[in-house]
Parts: structure tokens; sequence; C-alpha cells
């Protein structure tokens, strides 16, 4: 595997191999002196024929590498040697003494022999009382920047984990001393090749991914050649000195050593690649949730900023929130990012832009609030905007595009875009590259290379039953002692039932936090692990709380939310600023604070990285990006024994995460390409909604224009048709924002805006009725609500990286019951004569009374329909009408023709053919009962009927499981 590894770097011709025993050094030496000696005088000319200044700055190189020689990674000596390498160090060796920068390596232009490139095999190396021999060394200019080590691809249990694990406990701890110049180092088993970067924990280590497509994750030789030739090159090897490391502190304040991921590198060489080429002026970026954006953004700014053609461009970091503002700033100011300003007020952002300052910008997004022109028109500028598809599209990302006319504009997001997310599509996508994304890195991609865990939910769901006859009597005794209208009647009566309502009621919250505190105790507490509480508002977080101590000690929870003014005055102490929220998350990450349990809303929903955190359980409806950027707080890597993320889920929001990720890049890419028939249609729809209006000055403020406005809408019917006409205009509006082809209307729209808002139907005696009565109806719903305790029985669904593919390639069919039952009917036609079958229409015809006014999805329906079906095929078998399998084929074929619809491009044969085809490879005789058959089948059809198809009901799952325990 070495020698095969080390003729394809040779072959690229840059670097030459000379066997590690005739490199001309002694053991005990870190470098190559003769080519460093070499290089040294090549590259300054204070230095050329000088061999007593070399040896000054050979001298101060021996002084860092000798700092490592009782240090247990090399890591701080490592930083120190990375400022020589990079030229950030000077010595006095200019006219007068003056200090001039020292160049080991020449980084200017693409010619490698401007280096020295050696690769060697079978190095050794002695430190004190060990002796080390490495397999592979690259060397540039006498400097050891890669080291490799390599295991057989055919001898069984060894794997290039062992190689890391070799480095990395041994090589860097005995030889720390060869260790000071490494850029990076890997190792191979000849299936599979990663690299790290010194004192990288093995579980970080990376791949090197050379294309999106499947066969890049098939192992083999071919894959590991592709990787060599790419990776280690003399290229790739200097790109990751110069501008994809960083160093940092881990949480214990240990010095850390930081390098690209496979997609950070091929994210950022492709942004600054379009910023050159300079014709697209667009990219969407789509990494999934923990796979490093901040630093993705760090690593592009540097190379960006280094291009010459560029021209010391200015580099825009936009983000949507302040606390994420806050943590985009540490990780720029930890990277030691040059030039670098955070923008703090609007006020700065404007004379900065105004100024042209060439720099690292940071600011949110609301500080482009209200700008209506250019501020800077360069075409050197370039925003890279964090979580696109948010309030970056509206009116704040126009007056963005409006104050940078010329910018390159780049969107990244950790979260899938979905066809609702049209705009970001629209204002990051471009024509040109692949499903929209320049670049593209999913949560299976995540999961496949390491970098997260898969998720497991496990559905603890309750029932809740409402006494409705006892609800309706003393609600009837209430209303009628207030003396209220049928019609308020009716809407205090919706507000009292809502989901917020039922979710809410003490007795529901007692019995889930009941059920918290005991899954908590069994199954995270004793692997070390910490949880989150995620719940419905900030009064139900209190209310959390308050049960979570019956349980556990008071420090062992505590509640983080945001303040507000009308909050209670006791509330406060669970508001922190944003030093104490450091300090309670310090708190949270280290395993040996009593702090195990966080319960929040929508604090620490996104931008939490808490590595410890492994249980989230959910009792609040949660949606698309807030959804499963909330889930994805769960699956980061922390070792040695974390194995999955848990979401322990009490509302069902598993379909709502599958629903999140199905989503059909073809149809969202067409988004892109029609920005000009909505411009077409914005004009006459402004034009219409105007003609409201005749001769009535739009350019006053007030009152009295308001009410000249109003007089143009003399009665309900014409205020109806304005509304409708504004109504598809606000849509317009929203649907091209933030484009600046809308500020030539802006001042017109937000008129006709006002004069909407000011003709709507008043809602305050809603309002009034509910602060009334509102108390009295929710504790009326409170009294009368029994809550089930949350099921424990219920499969567990693991979301690792083949269940997302399943998820988006599914369909969106659902199964329709009313249709069902005509499949069913037309069965049962079949066999009129027959007793059992009349029996069998018969029990149709009452299903069909008695779900007459039920809705059409009614599981209840579902379940009795399958239950029906079931027992007319039975009545098939013993007519012996067909063969055995080909009568459970059928009958699927039958049960799911209804999953058909213009909405859904599945074709239904093709999907029953599919369910026979897995049943079939995954049974074996007598699979019905064994356990294990049962499972496989089992998770088989669960991803075919639950995922795919949408039936969300165990119980349906089960009935359709007995058809193929009985057909199959």
């Amino acid at each position: 595997m070495r020698d095969f590894i080390r003729d394809i770097i040779v072959s690229g011709g840059d670097v030459q191999f000379i066997e590690g025993k005739d490199l001309p050094r002694e053991t005990t030496e870190v470098f190559l002196r003769g080519p460093l000696s070499q290089a040294l005088q090549r590259l300054n000319p204070e230095l050329a024929g000088d061999e007593g200044r070399v040896d000054e700055v050979l001298f101060n190189l021996d002084q860092v590498v000798a700092k490592a020689e009782h240090s247990h990674h090399p890591v701080v000596a490592n930083e120190e040697f990375c400022e020589w390498m990079l030229g950030n160090k000077s010595m006095p060796f200019g006219q007068n003494g003056e200090h001039t920068p020292v160049s080991l390596i020449n980084f200017e232009g693409s010619d490698p022999s401007a280096n020295q490139w050696i690769v060697s095999t079978e190095v050794t190396f002695t430190q004190g009382a060990n002796t080390n021999r490495f397999d592979l060394v690259l060397w540039c200019n006498g400097l050891p920047v890669a080291v490799g080590e390599c295991k057989s691809a055919v001898r069984e249990g060894r794997s290039w984990l062992d190689g890391a694990q070799q480095l990395h406990d041994e090589y860097e701890v005995e030889s720390s001393k060869f260790f000071v110049p490494n850029v990076f180092s890997f190792a191979s088993d000849g299936k599979d090749l990663r690299y790290g970067s010194v004192g990288m924990p093995i579980e970080k280590w990376g791949p090197w991914r050379n294309d999106e497509s499947e066969a890049d994750y098939m192992p083999g030789l071919d894959k590991v050649a592709s990787v060599v030739r790419v990776l280690l090159t003399p290229r790739v090897i200097l790109e990751f000195l110069r501008f994809f490391t960083v160093f940092g502190t881990d949480r214990k304040h240990r010095k850390i050593k930081i390098i690209a991921r496979f997609q950070q590198f091929e994210a950022a060489t492709k942004m600054v690649e379009r910023v050159v080429e300079g014709r697209v002026k667009s990219g969407l970026i789509w990494h999934f949730q923990g796979s490093g954006k901040s630093l993705l953004m760090v690593f592009t700014t540097r190379k960006l900023r280094a291009t010459p053609k560029l021209k010391s461009p200015t580099v825009i970091i936009v983000v949507d929130r302040v606390d994420l503002d806050a943590q985009i700033t540490a990780t720029f100011l930890s990277a030691d990012v040059k030039n670098m300003v955070p923008a703090s007020s609007k006020q700065e952002l404007q004379s900065l832009l105004a100024g042209g300052a060439r720099r690292v910008i940071i600011t949110t997004i609301h500080k482009f609030a209200d700008i209506e022109q250019a501020l800077d028109e360069r075409d050197n500028i370039i925003v890279m905007v964090d979580e696109a598809h948010r309030t970056q599209e509206g009116d704040l990302g126009r007056s963005m595009r409006t104050a940078l006319p010329n910018a390159f504009l780049f969107g990244l997001t950790g979260t899938p875009i979905n066809k609702r997310d049209r705009n970001t599509f629209k204002w990051f996508g471009s024509e040109e590259d692949p499903s929209g994304y320049l670049s593209r890195y999913s949560f299976q991609d995540s999961q496949r290379d390491g970098a997260t865990l898969p998720l497991n939910f496990e559905p603890r769901l309750s029932e809740m039953h409402l006494d409705e006859d006892a609800i309706n009597t003393a609600f009837d005794e209430l209303t009628q002692t207030s003396e209220i209208s049928e019609t308020d009647r009716a809407k205090l009566s919706q507000q009292a039932s809502s989901l917020e309502v039922l979710i809410k009621a003490p007795n529901r919250i007692s019995q889930v936090a009941a059920d918290i505190a005991e899954h908590y105790k069994a199954h995270v507490e004793p692997q070390g692990f910490k949880a989150q509480v995620v719940v419905y508002d900030k009064e139900t977080c209190v209310a959390y709380k308050r049960e979570l101590d019956k349980y556990f000690p008071p420090e062992a929870s505590t509640i983080v939310m945001s303040a507000a003014q009308t909050d209670p005055p006791e509330w406060n102490r669970w508001c922190p600023d944003r030093t104490e929220l450091d300090r309670l998350l310090e708190r949270f990450n280290d395993p040996d604070d009593p702090l195990k349990i966080i319960v929040v809303t929508a604090k620490l929903l996104t931008g939490f990285d808490a590595p410890i955190l492994q249980a989230q359980y959910i009792d609040k409806p949660l949606k698309e990006h807030t959804l499963l950027q909330a889930i994805t707080r769960t699956n980061r890597v922390y070792p040695p024994n974390k194995a999955y993320g848990l979401v322990v889920d009490y509302l069902g929001i598993f379909d709502d995460v599958a629903s999140s990720l199905a989503f059909d890049d073809e149809s969202v890419r067409e988004v892109i390409k029609n920005l000009d028939k909505l411009k077409e249609e914005f004009r006459p729809a402004m034009q219409k909604a105007l003609s409201f209006f005749p001769r009535v000055d739009r350019t006053h403020d007030g009152w009295e224009a308001l009410q000249a406005a109003q007089e143009k809408l003399p009665d309900k019917q014409t205020r109806e048709d304005f509304a409708k006409t504004y109504s598809t205009l606000h849509h317009l509006w929203e649907a091209l924002s933030p484009d600046p082809f809308l500020g030539a209307y802006r001042k017109d729209y937000l008129w006709l805006s006002a004069v909407y808002q000011s003709t709507r139907p008043a809602e305050t005696s809603d309002r009034l009725l509910w602060h009334a009565l509102g108390g009295k109806t929710l504790q009326l719903i409170h009294d009368n609500v029994h809550v089930d305790l949350p099921r424990s029985d219920l499969e567990t669904i693991v979301l690792n990286a083949e269940l997302i593919e399943d998820l988006m390639s599914a369909g969106k069919g659902t199964v329709d019951p009313e249709e069902l039952t005509k499949i069913v009917s037309a069965r049962i036609a079949k066999h009129r004569g027959n007793p059992a079958f009349v029996e069998l229409g018969k029990r149709l015809q009452e299903l069909r009374e008695k779900y007459a006014n039920a809705q059409q999805h009614s599981l209840d329906f579902l379940k009795a329909l399958l239950d029906l079906s079931r027992d007319t095929l039975q009545a098939e078998k013993e007519a012996g009408e067909v063969p055995r399998e080909e009568r459970g084929k059928a009958a699927l074929s039958e049960l799911f023709e209804t999953v058909k619809s213009e909405e859904t491009p599945i074709i239904v044969d093709k999907v029953v053919e599919e369910i026979d085809n897995v049943v079939r490879q995954v049974r074996f005789d007598g699979w019905q009962s064994t356990s294990e058959g049962d499972r496989v089948v089992s998770q088989e059809l669960r991803k075919i009927l639950y995922l795919k198809f949408k039936i969300k009901s165990a119980e349906v799952h089960f009935k359709a499981l007995e058809y193929i325990r009985e057909y199959y």
C-alpha cells in the first residue's frame, strides 16, 4: 500500500522519490538541512551566499522544534512553526539591522518547481530513547510537511483507523519534534484514506471526496488513487498550510489545530474561482448542520483576501441574529483573520461601505434596513450570507443589494432548501449549478464521513381525551351567565380548544415531565450525556422546570429564554445575558458539572454546539428549518461512546422531518428561471391596486391623506375588491423580494399597505372577549382533559444516511380510504353468489354508513377497512382461485392503486414491485416464526409505508404486515 501511494505521488511529475535510508540527514534531525539551506538562500536575497545568516535562521527553527520535546502533542510548537512557514516571522537582515520577513516556502504562482518536493518511504526518526519509522513522508524544501501510515488492504481486521491511531497515540508523542512542521497526516488501508492534523482525535479524521457520485463512497484502490492524485499534491498541501488551517482552544482551554474538511475546501475553492472568473455573481452552499459553515467562511475569506487578481477585496459576512453575529465574530477572532471589523451599528456599517473599506466586515442583515441608494459599486465585494433562507430574502435583502449593486452574493444554509424557499434559489442559486447548488454537503454525507451521528427518533406519544359532556355543560353555564352571542360563543370555543391549550394542560405537563425524568435517568444519564427539553412557550418552560424539580435536585436543570418587558419579574433569572449564557453553556459542556438538563422554547435551538448533548425531549410543534436545526443539536460527535443523537418525540414531529427532507431538486431549481415572468405580472398588479384611488395625492402623510384614500372605498364590496387586489400584489412583492427592481415601487407599495391595514376589520372585540372569559374557559378545558401515559412501546426510527435518502426521494401520496372502499367493493362483487362474500358485503356497507360523515383520512376507517380487506383475501384463499404469492401481490396492487394522484410522480406498479422484491429478498423459510425475520421485514415495510406513503399509524403498519405474513 505504501509503494502504491508513493508511485501515484511521483507520477504527477512534481515530486521526486528518495528512499528514507538515502536521505541526507541523521535520524535525529527533523529537517533536510541541505534542501532547507538552499531554499533559504533562493527565496531570501538577504541570505544568498551568507552561511552565517542561514545558520541563524536554522538555529531559530531548531529552538521552535525543541519546544515540542516534552509535550504530549506538539500543537503549540506547530502553530509557531506555521508562522515561520507562512513567512510571518522576520529577522534583522535588512539595512541598518531592520527586520525583514524570512521565507521558507514560495507561495507565489502555481509553478511547483519554485519549491523542492521529495517523497520518502521508511523514514526513521530517533527522539530520546524512542525510534520510530514512518511509512511515507512528504518534504517541501527539506521540511516534513506530511506524514502517512499505511496498512495492508488484504489483512483482516486492519484499517486506516489503526494507522491513524499509531500516528496520533505513538508517533506524535514519541517523535513529537518531527511533527512540528507538519501540515497534516494521513492513513490508508487501500480501501479508504483519511487525513487529520496534529493532535486531532482520530474520530475527527476526515475523508476526501472527489465528487458527489455514489461510486465515490465505494472502497477500493481506485478510490484511494483518485484521492492521492488530489490531496497529496504540492498545490493542495500548500493551500492547506496557507488558507485551510486554524488554531484555537477547546473547552478546557487547550491549544488545538483544525484543518478543513473536504466540503469546506471544495466550497471555498469554488467560491473563489467564481469570483475570480467574474461571470456568475451568486452561489448557494448547502452544508448540513454541524458541517462547519463558520469555519468555511473563515477559510474562504483568507483565500479571497490573498488572491492577487481581486486586489484586496472587501468581504462581508452577514448573519440574521445578534447571537450569531457574536459567534461568527468570535470564530474570526480566534482564527486571527486580519483586517476584520464588526459593524456595531447601522451608521458604522454605512460609513465603512461608503468609504470603500477593503476589510472583512461582520454585520447583521438588519443593519442594511432602509438603505435606498448604492453605497459601494465596486465589483470586488464578496458577501457571504449565513442561514440564507431566512430574513435575507425580504426587504432587508433588497436593501443590501441596493447598497452593494455589483457585489458577489453567496448564500450558506445548514438545512435543505425546499419548494417553499423559492427566493433562496432565485437570489443565490445559479442555473449553471447542479440542482441549483454551488456546493452541497448533505446530512447523509456528513454521517458517512463521521462528521455527525445518526439520529434516533423515539416516539412517546400521549393521547388526550376530553370529557366533552362535562365541558359543554360547564361552557353553556359560563356563556349564558355572561350573556354573549352565539357568534362570540363559537369564537371563544374555538380559541379554547386550540392545540396550545391542550399541550399546556397542567396534568399533561405533569405526566410528560415525569416520563422525561424516568427516561433520562434510565437511558441518558448512565452514559454520561445531557439533555434538552423543548416546550411550547416561556410559560411552559417554567411549568416544566417546576415539575422536573420534583425528580431532580434544582441545580440539575435550568431554563434559557429571552427576556421581554411583559414577563413576570421572577422569570428574569432564566434570561441570561451573553456573558452569563457563555458561562452556563460551559457548565453544561462539563461532564462533571451537576447541570444536566436545559429547558428551552426558542433559545438554543440553533447555533448551539454542545457535543455532550445527546437527548432532546420535544413537546413543541416545530416546522421546517427550525425543526431540522433543533434536532441536529444532538448528533454532534462526542467520544468515546456516543453513537447517535436521540430525539424523544411527544407530539409526532417525525413526519415533519420527513417532509422537510423530501424535496425535489429539479422543481425547486425551476424557480431560478421565473423572475422575468413575475416582474411582468407585478407592474399591472400595481397599476390595478392604484386604480382604486384616482386623483388621491400619495405624497402626503397623515390622517387627511388616509381619509382621502378611504373615501375611494365607500362600501363593503369595494373594500373587498381592493383587499383581493392588494393580496395579489403583496404575494408578488414577497415572491420577488429582494430584487432591486422593487425599489422604484417601494413608496407606492408602502402607501397601499398602509391603506389596506387601515381598512381591515378590527379584531378588538375578539381580544376583549378572550380577556374577559378566556381564563375561565381555559380552566374549564384543563379540568376536563385526561392524559394517557406516554407510550414507550413504539418503534424507534433511526434517521441514518440510508433512511435520509429514502426520505429525500420519497413520493408524497396518501392512501385514500374512499378509493380503497371502491377496490374492496369491486373485489367482493365478483363473488355475489358466495354466502361468505355476502357477509363481507354487509360489513362493507355498514362501514360506509358508519363513516359517511367522518373525515376522509380517518385512521379508524382505514384500520377497519384493512381488516375487511384481509378477510376478503382469506375468503379468496379458501376459494382457491390464484396461487398464494400471486394473491398477496394482487392484493397489494389493489391496495396501493389509490396512491396515484396528479401531484405524485409515483408509478404504483413499481412501488408494489418494490415491496414484493424487498420482501422476497429479506425473507427466508420460516421467517414469520422468528423475531429477526419479523423485524427485518417489518423494517423494510415501514420504509415504504410510513416514509414514502405517509401512513403514520403503527396499527396500519401492523395490519399491512399481516398481509405479508399470510401471503409471503
